[in-house]
């Protein structure tokens, strides 16, 4: 008899999150805000990435190692409740985000590298082969959704970066334009959005570079052209919008960190037993699930894959 043993990482593709939920940290309630998503007008929907060129790369095969079993979130929310600090605290940049222009978007390569260069993305996109893969998204706020990304593992463009030995970190940076995103005009915050990995990290299988969601370009709300998943740590480490990856020797001031360093940590690993400073993590909602919680997991369920990340740090503050 074939017996089939489900991981800790694995949920059924039925409860995938729709779409349509997903976002970066705010602060508005997430059963609202899935409500609100779902009466918008059919006109009032964000584009969906049909500006840009590199569409016809679209959809790609999906990766089957990295199901779950949970509902995928629906487009519409996924695509309209969206955090991004660069255009705005609340939820609902989607709009504001329009500005952003896409091309032409070039990418550095600097630090402790080779041979330190500047790609355009489209190039850029040439050199990677392009997957669909299925995660979990796991907001500092206490609540999820599960998204269809599509991209390229982050350890292929370390492999094409040729960072040096003596590497132990990749910082990586989003765009910087004031005058085409009003939340950067706002001095309190330390722009450009900067976050970070240690190299084992961003070498690890499920370190993703997204370039698309939901079968189609990356909405430029989502984080056009290029962003970071990271879903075995809270979502803003998830920085969107790269511009730059820089190999360095010395741990990044992050920008989470940088104005809070009580609440947010560099590591960012999800672990229900420890709470953030205002809430408890011990539990998540489902958006686009009528309020809908369940228990928060270590590692958000991908402990298989990256607990043993983690057995040497045990003094350091792994936990946001």
């Amino acid at each position: 008899m074939l017996i089939k043993r489900t991981r800790g990482w694995e949920i059924p593709e039925r409860e995938t999150t729709p779409e349509s939920a997903w976002s970066r940290r705010g602060v508005l309630s997430a059963g609202v805000a899935a409500a609100a998503a779902a009466a918008l007008p059919a006109q009032a929907q964000a584009p969906t990435g049909g500006e840009d060129p590199s569409a016809s790369l679209y959809p790609a095969m999906r990766n089957m190692r990295y199901r779950v079993d949970r509902e995928l979130t629906d487009e519409k929310i996924a695509t309209t409740y969206n955090n991004f600090y660069e255009f705005g605290t609340s939820k609902n940049i989607w709009q504001a985000a329009q500005r952003l222009p896409i091309r032409p978007w070039q990418v550095q390569i600097e630090g402790m590298v080779e041979q330190p260069r500047t790609v355009d993305i489209d190039d850029l996109l040439k050199a990677m082969k392009l997957e669909e893969r299925v995660y979990r998204f796991r907001c500092v706020e206490a609540w999820a959704m599960t998204v269809p990304w599509t991209g390229f593992p982050l350890a292929s463009l370390v492999e094409w970066c040729k960072p040096l030995s003596s590497a132990k970190y990749l910082q990586m940076e989003t765009f910087q334009m004031p005058t085409v995103a009003p939340g950067q005009r706002a001095t309190w915050y330390p722009w450009p959005y900067t976050e970070g990995l240690a190299l084992d990290e961003a070498t690890n299988e499920l370190a993703f570079i997204a370039t698309g969601i939901y079968g189609k370009p990356i909405p430029r709300q989502n984080g056009a052209p290029l962003r970071l998943v990271v879903p075995w740590k809270y979502g803003f480490k998830s920085v969107k919008s790269l511009v730059k990856f820089k190999f360095t020797d010395q741990r990044p001031k992050t920008f989470w960190l940088e104005l809070g360093e009580r609440e947010y940590g560099f590591w960012a690993n999800v672990n229900p037993r420890v709470a953030h400073p205002r809430w408890s993590q011990a539990s998540e909602e489902l958006i686009g699930k009528n309020g809908q919680r369940v228990p928060s997991q270590l590692f958000n369920g991908y402990g298989d894959f990256v607990a043993s990340l983690y057995e040497n740090r045990q003094n350091e503050r792994l936990w946001a």
